[in-house]
C-alpha cells in the first residue's frame, strides 16, 4: 500500500528561497549540506520557494524519498 503512517525524528525548515524545479535528489544534496546531516535518516525537510505560495517536502522512509508538493491556489504561506 502506497499510504501509510509516515514518521520523523525530526522537521527541518531550510531558509532562504530554493530552487522549486529541484528534484529529489537536488533537494536531498541541499538539506544535507545546509544541514551537516545524512539525507538517509527519518527526517523532514521543508522547502519553500521565491513565490512563498508553493512548499515542498522530502522525507526518507526506509524504502526510499518521498517527495510532497503543495501549491496554494489562493494566498501565500
Amino acid at each position: 500500500m502506497l499510504i501509510r503512517n509516515l514518521t520523523a525524528d525530526h522537521i527541518y525548515l531550510v531558509c532562504g528561497y530554493t530552487d522549486m524545479r529541484k528534484s529529489i535528489d537536488g533537494l536531498a544534496a541541499l538539506g544535507a549540506v545546509r544541514f551537516h546531516l545524512d539525507s538517509h535518516q527519518p527526517a523532514l525537510f521543508l522547502f519553500y520557494g521565491r513565490r512563498k505560495d508553493r512548499i515542498k517536502a522530502l522525507l526518507w522512509d526506509e524504502t526510499g524519498f518521498i517527495l510532497l508538493y503543495k501549491r496554494l491556489e489562493n494566498g501565500r504561506y
